[in-house]
C-alpha cells in the first residue's frame, strides 16, 4: 500500500500545510509548475517526489524532471503531463501517449481546475489536482491524497488549502 500525495501548480509557493500533508504520505507527485528549484528541495526532503516540469519551469527544472513522465506504482501504470487535457480533449502529446498504451491513472496539471474523471473510451482514472499556489485564476488552493494498493486506486480525498489569498 503506497499513500500518495498529489499536488500541482506551486508556482515558486509552499507552507506548512503542504509539508505537513507531505510527511504523511509515502510519495508525492507534482503535476508541473514548480516554478523554483525551492519548492522541489522541500519536497525531496520529506519524501521521494515524482514530477513533470510545466510551461513556467526554468532549464534546472526542466533538467530534472520530463515533460512526459510514465511510471509504475505498485500494479498501477501512471501517465503524468503537465498540459495534458482531459477526457475528451486531450493534447496531441497526451493523445500519443494514450494511443500507445492506455495508462491506469492519467495525471495532469496546468488549468488550476480540480478535476476527477474517468474516461470510459480509454478504461483509466484521470485526476488534476487544481493548483496549491497562490498564482493563477483559481480561488481556492488544493491538491489530492490517495492509496495505491496493488492494483487498486482508492481513499480519494481532496484536500482544500484555503483562498489564494
Amino acid at each position: 500500500m503506497t499513500k500518495i500525495l498529489l499536488l500541482s501548480d506551486s508556482h515558486s509557493y509552499i507552507d506548512d500545510r503542504i509539508l505537513e500533508y507531505a510527511r504523511q504520505a509515502d510519495e508525492i507527485w507534482h503535476g508541473g509548475d514548480f516554478g523554483s528549484m525551492e519548492v522541489i528541495e522541500q519536497l525531496e526532503k520529506i519524501k521521494p517526489l515524482k514530477g513533470v516540469y510545466g510551461n513556467i519551469d526554468n532549464a534546472k527544472i526542466r533538467s530534472e524532471f520530463p515533460e512526459v513522465n510514465r511510471f509504475f506504482c505498485e500494479d498501477v501504470e501512471v501517465l503524468m503531463v503537465h498540459i495534458g487535457g482531459y477526457p475528451g480533449k486531450y493534447t496531441p502529446v497526451t493523445r500519443q501517449e494514450i494511443a500507445a498504451k492506455a495508462p491506469t491513472l492519467f495525471i495532469s496539471g496546468h488549468s488550476h481546475i480540480l478535476k476527477v474523471m474517468f474516461d470510459q473510451k480509454n478504461n483509466l482514472l484521470h485526476l488534476n489536482p487544481g493548483a496549491c499556489g497562490k498564482q493563477g485564476w483559481h480561488k481556492v488552493r488544493t491538491m489530492m491524497r490517495f492509496v495505491i494498493d496493488g492494483s487498486e486506486i482508492r481513499d480519494l480525498e481532496v484536500i482544500e488549502l484555503g483562498p489564494k489569498v
